[in-house]
């Protein structure tokens, strides 16, 4: 077929790695894209001018398509992948690619009553330096293999820091299911079945309610004389995504999340000759392979990072329709290794896989308050705060579960589009106060101008429809300039010139000024909050306020890192938000919700070193390199890439995400009686004791 046109359905973060690679792929074209949001489906199908839609429906009877690219989360993979094959359409299902072996056979047994092909998104089989590394293996280059080693140690922050109502929370299983077919898919293609004789789940973390996840898993298997050990470590933790192939005569190592293959041989040299051929050797390996990928991700302008490559090489082979179907990505394969990972899941013990069973609902829930963005790390403790004053609670989410299962008869959830305002109007009906922490991180100004201000407005407007007495809103101290040393910003401190600065910052202020218009002109009871560095039990050890992360083991610093830096304990701004949604005096104003001065960004990984025993590497960012380096990357996108609506922040943008300038928090304490942690005992042990930043 010399023109297979692919849809994608699901215009989530991983369409646009799959839309990448199919535009780089010979004979191939992304003809349409599928959302139930329309601004997902419209804003991805313009940047790869393809046509949108809506339903799976309207896209099959469009006949547009050769083929889809099943990208929505795992339960929904199944209905719809059969549903595209007896429509007559070739289908990539992403992995997982059902939530079992038999519902994935299901899916097989359309393909072939359909006569079309069904692949699994196994897409770390398409990597070149995997290829080789099987290559080297059948040809005998690594001598008898015993034993294979397959690790996934990677952090995943939404088990401690949430969002908590996505599909691979729900389910202590879940977590397998999601990461496993990665590894399994590796030792499938290589030996074939493996049996699997163990397996554990350790080290839990309780999400919200007191309901256990586990964040590692060992399986142990064989398959023929192969014994394999499968690792997944999701704390924060070195990354080490790997497989290790020990052969009689060499080591063969993949890190497969940066496309390198080191193989590690014996020598015939005596004494210390030999310990020094084998590390020269180990070194040019090393070498040569970190100036092939620098060359390669250079010249392509970094198009072609490993991840990129693996989803291309997947591709390469499915797409090949002359040719038979590439086992590696087979959906005979995909069966066996969803068979693999229940068999695991079959040897651990029920209590560890069991959902903690919701509290049973008693009353109905009666809401006087919103918040919108509920599910998030403030969010979450502003719902609870607000409950333990006794105010029931009427969540706005993405979907109609959050992570309230302990409070069935005060918070309800509800999953309704930003974008309605008759629908947020109905759900506003009887709130008195609403709590807006929604934000957008958008592209373009002009997404963000119709996801994050135009939600914004509409918000805002519904609130006015719906008779709600108080809305609060939370900007962001982002908006200010802290480029400088001297001086202090205040609440009466101008924001300055916003054209520059990045979109957040720009997006959220524009925000503050279209609804401050509104209270001048309408007297829409609004109160603006901008929190600090929010810190505490729920946030993220990889904070991005603080510096660039490399890793849970390396971070740069925003600066040098020796100004004091607007720390705030998350039970503080909720604190201050309530009293916001309380006080008469703050409609019509803001209020910057910044700590009490006290720890500069080298004191607080100096804090966790104490309290943790994590030796974070620490380094010093130079901001004008940053920018330096900002500006080359503006130009390439720009002017080689031609992306639309790039945006270059200043010089001064980039100073201030240092947070030079001191804030004074006088107002809040003032006219709302705030009172932030002002010891520093009490704080590092609710910042960093308490909050569970490792997982462990």
């Amino acid at each position: 077929m010399s023109d297979t046109r692919v849809g994608l359905i699901g215009a989530g973060y991983i369409a646009t790695w799959h839309a990448d690679a199919l535009k780089a792929t010979p004979g191939v074209r992304v003809a349409a894209i599928c959302d139930v949001s329309q601004t997902a489906a419209q804003g991805m199908a313009d940047a790869y001018g393809a046509q949108p839609f809506t339903s799976v429906e309207t896209l099959i009877d469009s006949g547009t398509c050769d083929a889809v690219h099943i990208l929505t989360p795992p339960h929904l993979h199944k209905p719809l992948a059969i549903q595209c094959l007896e429509a007559g359409l070739h289908v990539l299902v992403e992995k997982p690619v059902a939530e079992s072996a038999a519902d994935t056979a299901d899916i097989l047994a359309a393909a072939e009553a359909s006569g079309k092909r069904f692949h699994a998104g196994h897409n770390f089989l398409g990597l070149p330096s995997y290829v080789r590394m099987k290559q080297m293996m059948r040809d005998g280059a690594l001598g008898r293999v015993s034993a294979c080693e397959i690790t996934y140690a990677l952090p995943l922050g939404p088990l401690r820091a949430g969002p908590f109502n996505l599909w691979l929370l729900r389910e202590p299983k879940n977590l397998l299911l999601e990461v496993g077919p990665h590894l399994v898919a590796f030792a499938v293609d290589l030996f074939g079945t493996p049996e699997v004789s163990f397996a554990e789940a350790t080290k839990p973390v309780m999400l919200p309610g007191d309901d256990p996840r586990p964040q590692a898993f060992r399986i142990l298997a064989k398959a023929g004389d192969v014994d394999i050990t499968f690792t997944v470590s999701l704390v924060e933790t070195q990354d080490d995504r790997s497989v290790t192939l020990r052969g009689s005569s060499a080591r063969a190592r993949l890190d497969f999340a940066s496309d390198v293959l080191i193989v590690e041989r014996e020598n015939t040299s005596d004494l210390v000759v030999n310990p020094l051929r084998k590390q020269l050797d180990l070194s040019a390996q090393h070498l040569k392979a970190g100036v092939r990928n620098a060359w390669t991700q250079g010249t392509s302008l970094n198009q072609k990072g490993p991840y990129a490559l693996s989803f291309r090489g997947m591709d390469a082979a499915i797409y090949d329709l002359g040719k038979p179907q590439d086992p590696r990505f087979s959906g005979a394969s995909a069966v066996t290794v969803m068979q693999v990972i229940d068999d695991a899941l079959a040897l651990m013990p029920p209590q560890v896989l069991a959902v903690k069973t919701p509290a049973v609902k008693t009353r109905e829930t009666k809401p006087t308050a919103m918040v919108i963005g509920g599910t998030g790390f403030i969010g979450r403790a502003l719902t609870r705060r607000l409950v333990a004053e006794g105010r029931d609670v009427r969540v706005l989410s993405r979907g109609r579960s959050g992570p309230f299962p302990d409070l069935p008869d005060e918070v309800e959830t509800i999953g309704i589009s930003l974008h309605d305002k008759d629908a947020l109007t109905e759900a506003m009906q009887g709130i008195d106060v609403v709590f807006n922490l929604a934000k957008s991180m958008d592209k373009t100004w002009a997404d963000a101008l119709v996801n994050d201000v135009g939600v914004s407005t509409r918000i805002a407007m519904a609130s006015e429809a719906a008779g709600v007495k108080r809305l609060v809103y939370t900007g962001t101290i982002a908006s200010y300039d802290m480029s400088e040393r001297s001086g202090q910003i205040t609440e009466d401190t101008p924001f300055g010139d916003l054209e520059q600065r990045n979109l957040y910052a720009r997006s959220k202020a524009e925000c503050e000024r279209q609804l401050m218009k509104l209270y001048s002109e309408r007297g829409l009871p609004v109160t603006i909050a901008r929190p600090g560095i929010v810190v505490g039990h729920g946030g993220p050890l990889q904070h991005w306020g603080i510096g660039r992360w490399h890793g849970a083991g390396a971070v740069r610093i925003w600066g040098p890192g020796d100004n004091i830096l607007p720390f705030v304990l998350v039970d503080d701004v909720v604190d201050g938000l309530v009293r916001m949604g309380d006080a008469p005096e703050a409609v019509g104003t803001s209020f910057n919700l910044v700590g009490e001065p006290m720890m500069t960004a080298r004191d607080y990984f100096d804090a966790i070193n104490e309290s943790l025993g994590a030796r974070i590497r620490v380094t010093s960012g130079n901001l004008v390199a940053f920018y330096l380096s900002d500006a080359v990357k503006y130009g390439l996108k720009k002017y080689a890439l031609r992306k639309r609506g790039v945006v270059r922040p200043s010089l001064a943008d980039w100073k201030s995400r240092a947070h030079f300038t001191p804030f004074v928090n006088d107002k809040p304490k003032r006219l709302l009686g705030w009172q932030p942690e002002s010891n520093r005992a009490r704080f590092v042990q609710e910042a960093i004791g308490k909050a569970n930043l490792m997982g462990f």
